[in-house]
């Protein structure tokens, strides 16, 4: 299998011109002096540490693309010819009631006080990127009407430039998070919530304070890290004047914005962009459990807990913690992750892959069974998109994991949703999508089911949001389909033995049978007639 990964990749602008790539270092095994690019080490050789991070900024989310030995490719669902596990009960599993349309998806998640989600999906961290930002409408709708859980991200209320703070730098109001708060709960349904991310700044700022009196939300999230970047999360700004106000704000802000040399770098019109850095966090059993009982204190109902795609001991910390503190779903994001603007080389070779994780998640649940003590409710993210995913991070998860947690693949909804919205108005409609019709309730196939839902108030749902809709309902049809051949009617009737490892050394990491292993006992028996 070849990992290579060349020193360009369109994240970057950038790109190899020779075909012949030296493995190891990912440089043109023929380098020319006159080349004139373009390589990231020709193009870093004048942007610098602007060529670190995928672009252009806030128009773009990037993943990472390293192929790893092994993946939820290796693994495939399996089919049977009889039973149907979960139907309701007094019901016989027949060809009449067994169809896949009665297979219910929805999930749950929480320690004592549930969550209930109509599909086992919910959106990545939105926070401070321009991305989120601009699109929260239609993410936040969206989701709403989809009946799943948003997770607003953190740095929402520090980087808000109608931000207001009291003496003590403690936030008095906060337009931003608000409108992101106030758009989610006007179209929800009673499935699913939003629930607000805090890291260090946001802990210093007194997110949690604010939102809790404000909006009385039931929940909040401690947020551990991620499966994009090992380090806090960061988004650039163009103005000068924007990034002097982050730095006064507290942040770290590169390169200094109140340094002579890049004040002139900014006039000189060389440097474009300032990054704003959210500091490392540092965790432990004792702090952890203070943080807990304070946001509790404050009249949280439920904390949830984000962690990345860290090493095996900080996974097992953030699993034994959890279990201690009763956290109500703990999301575990595995590499290489990535919903905004992470360095990409860092999104390509740092952390512990999903598949990796994952495995190492159920062993480490199973021992906390053994011991009987109570795994928290868990979320698997790192790179999932459609409806076989789901079925297959659950499974191998199974019965700890109740939801996926997708970040690009529900945001690509709302850009597409939205866009259609702005070329029909253009009339610059793409064959692409001009095809099935020139306006929304042609063009999208559940527009008329949600103008039945909702009637006059159709007006305030962007086709964004109808997008992601759209796309919620397909991955619902088609996971109820891979749950009706698995003869799993419920989502908690799910387990382990519904998969199967294709290569041996996927049956190693994973525990999943080997195909030429996976219920061998049981077809032999029936052979020798037993």
């Amino acid at each position: 299998m070849n990992l290579l990964r060349p020193n360009g990749n369109d994240a970057t602008k950038t790109f190899n011109r020779s075909k012949n790539v030296v493995p190891g270092s990912g440089i043109c095994s023929r380098c020319i002096d006159g080349c004139k690019g373009n390589c990231e080490i020709f193009k870093s050789s004048f942007r610098g540490r602007e060529v670190i991070y995928p672009g252009p900024f806030g128009d773009v989310t990037a993943g990472g693309d390293k192929d790893y030995p092994v993946d939820y490719s290796h693994l495939n669902i399996q089919g049977y010819a009889q039973g149907a596990k979960g139907l309701p009960n007094g019901t016989e599993g027949n060809p009449d009631t067994a169809t896949f349309p009665a297979v219910d998806v929805g999930t749950e998640y929480g320690w004592d006080k549930k969550v209930k989600m109509q599909l086992p999906i919910f959106t990545g961290a939105l926070g401070s990127t321009e991305v989120a930002r601009k699109n929260w409408e239609h993410f936040a709708i969206g989701a709403a009407i989809s009946g799943i859980t948003i997770v607003c991200g953190e740095n929402v209320c520090g980087i808000d430039p109608k931000l207001e703070l009291d003496s003590k730098g403690k936030i008095v109001s906060a337009p931003d998070m608000d409108r992101r708060i106030e758009t989610y709960k006007k179209f929800h349904n009673g499935f699913g919530e939003i629930l607000v991310q805090m890291n260090v700044e946001d802990t210093r700022l007194g997110v949690a304070e604010y939102i809790r009196k404000k909006h009385k939300l039931d929940t909040i999230e401690l947020k551990w890290g991620q499966g994009a970047k090992c380090i806090g999360g960061e988004i650039k700004v163009s103005s000068i004047e924007r990034a002097k106000e982050l730095k006064r704000r507290g942040y770290i802000v590169t390169p200094d914005p109140t340094v002579h040399a890049n004040e002139q770098a900014f006039k000189d019109g060389a440097i474009k962009e300032f990054e704003r850095h959210s500091r490392l966090g540092f965790v432990s059993e004792e702090s952890f459990m203070k943080e807990v009982k304070r946001l509790r204190d404050l009249g949280f109902k439920r904390i949830t807990v984000k962690t990345g795609a860290y090493s095996m001991v900080e996974l097992a910390q953030a699993i034994r913690y959890s279990a201690n503190a009763k956290i109500d779903l703990l999301t575990i994001d595995g590499a290489p992750g990535g919903t905004g603007m992470s360095p990409w080389r860092m999104m390509e070779e740092w952390g512990i892959p999903t598949f990796y994780l994952q495995a190492l998640t159920y062993q480490f649940c199973e021992k906390l069974r053994k011991k009987k003590i109570r795994v928290p409710d868990i979320a698997i993210a790192g790179g999932f998109s459609l409806e076989d995913h789901v079925f297959k991070a659950i499974a191998m998860g199974a019965p700890y994991v109740k939801a996926v947690c997708m970040g690009r693949a529900l945001m690509i909804p709302g850009f597409v949703g939205k866009n259609i919205g702005e070329w029909i108005k253009e009339g610059k409609l793409p064959p692409t999508i001009s095809e099935f019709g020139t306006k929304p309730e042609e063009i999208f196939v559940c527009y008329e089911e949600l103008v039945d839902r909702f009637g006059k108030e159709m007006k305030n749902i962007s086709l964004g949001a109808v997008g992601i809709y759209s796309f919620a309902q397909r991955v619902k049809v088609g996971l109820q389909q891979l749950m009706a051949g698995s003869r799993n009617f419920r989502l908690n009737t799910i387990s382990r033995n519904d998969l199967m490892s294709l290569t041996e050394e996927a049956a190693k990491i994973s525990g999943i049978p080997y195909v030429m292993d996976a219920y061998r006992k049981e077809a032999e028996a029936i052979i020798d007639g037993k």
